[in-house]
């Protein structure tokens, strides 16, 4: 490759990163591209740097129109390359313009941790009101202290998930404690005649919705239904003795809709509520505290799962009732993601029965797993936004938010060297002190690197900790480089040690013999080191010496085995494994 083909090579890359970055190209950046297009010039980068460093100033000094203009005229398919690889964007909002102002929410119960099933109605909801400067809601669904039991703890770990997610709320409101606003509503109706107070058995109602005929209470009058009423709040009532119910069509086709239950009674001395005990006896059922929240907080677009439709059916009769106009409703279809366990009541039992560990158990799809593996919630919110709110199902795995979370660490995270089932290897004949001087990002040089002082003893040999995978690469006679150091010829091979002998130092020589490159830690530069997979396996290893100054939380790559976060570090070092 001439000069002048180098130099145009250069050119290339720094005008595309100039374009990129406002008209600012990197020299770090543009030499990482370089090299990864023509691999065989690492062993000249000092070179390449000068000229990197001469034609990224050129290219710095010419105004972006003019950059942009070179690049459409000698490389206009990089151009699309980069728009295909752009962010998607959400589709708007229907009738958005009929609304002073965007107001989305997100309602969870608090009966357990988050998990990515959550993701799509929280990140839709925040990003959709952020696009439009609205209002994101944040309110907890908590009026069933029987069956889906509210727990203090979920309340806190909710409200910081949101916040490890980036979609903190503008407001929020919790229904257990707006029970008289509901109670308000259901008199309202009552003495409008519609709503009424059913006494019936369960099963005798049911007979009758489902020949499409009224049951005896729904004809009495409205005076009836507020003693009724009143008798439910004084417990008069035992559970399931009374359940307030609104009129709709009990001609409607689906059964589910004909006079849905609003309101029931609730033994809260048998089942007090963990924030307001037993001073409530009669609690809303999802639909009624639900539907009349949605608009006396002026929630003005619903974004949830299609399994939701019945619901807006059965809502839309109670806002006809109150005379509002019911907001718009947006149903997405079912996002599975295969592998992840997203059932809250199996991860519950889970926990309960010892299984899991803990709310971060790295076998979890919890938000709280996620964030300990290092998953980041960027990549969640970008595999949220390209899937979007479609009403077509989405069958998604692991791998598919891998990639987004790759994509986001690839460029962002230093590199070291972690040897997962450590050998020995003895290398003889070393000809002199070598130092590996080892980029912290290949892409990177001006982040620093790590250095080893590899000085062999008086027989000219040193040692090495290599991961027992990498046995298949030692054949005898076999040449091996040990990346960014030298290159040794295996002589003896066992099952738990390797002797090889110095060979050469230049990569050209690894290169022509067809030497696979594999990592090492000079054994007495080392730190013992655990990652932990996301199969609550642990892998057992030896980190360089440079790990030892790394933080907790912070997100590495090891080379060769993987993206892992710092979880501990003192004697030796804790890791939980991302993704590969």
């Amino acid at each position: 490759m001439t000069e002048t083909e180098i130099e145009r090579l250069i050119r290339k890359f720094a005008l595309l990163n100039a374009v990129k970055h406002s008209g600012k190209a990197q020299n770090g950046a543009v030499i990482g591209k370089v090299l990864a297009e023509k691999p065989e010039l690492r062993t000249k980068v000092k070179e390449i740097a000068v000229l990197v460093n001469k034609i990224v100033a050129e290219v710095n000094t010419l105004p972006l129109s003019e950059q942009k203009r070179i690049v459409e005229e000698n490389w206009p398919e990089a151009l699309v390359k980069e728009k295909v690889e752009e962010e998607k964007r959400l589709p708007p909002l229907p009738n958005a313009d009929k609304y002073p102002m965007i107001v989305t929410r997100f309602s969870p119960n608090p009966d357990c941790v988050l998990h990515l099933g959550s993701a799509r109605a929280i990140i839709l909801c925040h990003e959709y009101a952020r696009i439009y400067h609205g209002k994101f809601i944040l309110r907890f669904e908590d009026t069933d202290p029987k069956l889906k039991r509210p727990v203090l703890e979920f309340y806190n770990r909710i409200r910081e998930d949101l916040a490890w997610l980036g979609c903190k709320p503008d407001e929020e409101y919790i229904q257990s404690n707006r029970i008289p606003i509901y109670y308000e509503y259901a008199e309202k109706l009552l003495k409008d005649g519609n709503a009424y107070v059913c006494t019936c058995q369960p099963q005798a109602f049911r007979e009758k919705t489902l020949a499409q005929k009224p049951c005896p209470c729904r004809e009495l009058s409205p005076e009836t239904h507020m003693e009724r009423w009143q008798r439910m709040l004084d417990g008069q009532y035992g559970e399931g003795e009374a359940v307030v119910r609104i009129k709709t069509d009990l001609t409607h086709p689906n059964p589910a809709v004909r006079d849905w239950p609003a309101l029931r009674v609730i033994d809260t001395e048998k089942f007090p509520h963990p924030r307001v005990g037993s001073k409530y006896r009669v609690w809303p059922l999802y639909n009624f505290a639900c539907g009349l929240d949605d608009h006396l907080m002026g929630v003005t677009h619903i974004i949830r799962g299609k399994e939701h439709l019945t619901n807006m059916v059965r809502q839309e009769y109670m806002y006809r009732h109150l005379g509002w106009i019911y907001p718009e409703a947006i149903h997405y279809g079912r996002l599975k993601i295969v592998g992840a366990h997203l059932s809250k009541s199996k991860i519950v039992q889970g926990i309960r029965e010892g299984l899991y560990k803990d709310w971060d158990d790295p076998r979890l799809a919890t938000f709280a797993a996620l964030r300990r593996r290092g998953i980041t919630p960027e990549a969640i919110k970008r595999l949220i936004i390209d899937v979007g709110p479609k009403t077509s199902d989405v069958v998604l795995s692991w791998e598919n938010l891998y990639a987004y979370n790759r994509k986001i660490l690839d460029p962002e995270v230093n590199r070291y060297f972690f040897v997962q089932n450590p050998i020995q290897l003895t290398v003889r004949g070393i000809p002199k002190t070598f130092t590996a001087k080892i980029r912290l990002h290949p892409e990177h040089p001006e982040r620093g690197f790590r250095e080893y002082v590899i000085k062999p003893g008086e027989r000219g040999e040193a040692l090495f900790w290599i991961s027992k995978n990498d046995l298949k690469a030692f054949d005898t006679g076999r040449v091996v480089r040990l990346m960014e150091l030298f290159n040794i010829k295996a002589e003896k091979v066992e099952a738990y040690a390797v002797e090889a002998s110095f060979l050469s130092e230049a990569y050209e020589d690894a290169k022509r013999a067809e030497a696979p490159l594999i990592h090492w830690v000079s054994i007495g530069a080392d730190v013992p080191c655990q990652v932990v997979m996301p199969d609550a396996t642990t892998v057992e290893g030896i980190a360089e010496n440079a790990c030892r100054s790394l933080k907790p939380n912070q997100i590495v790559q090891f080379e060769r085995f993987g993206f892992v976060r710092i979880d501990k570090v003192d004697a030796g070092i804790l890791a939980y494994f991302a993704h590969r």
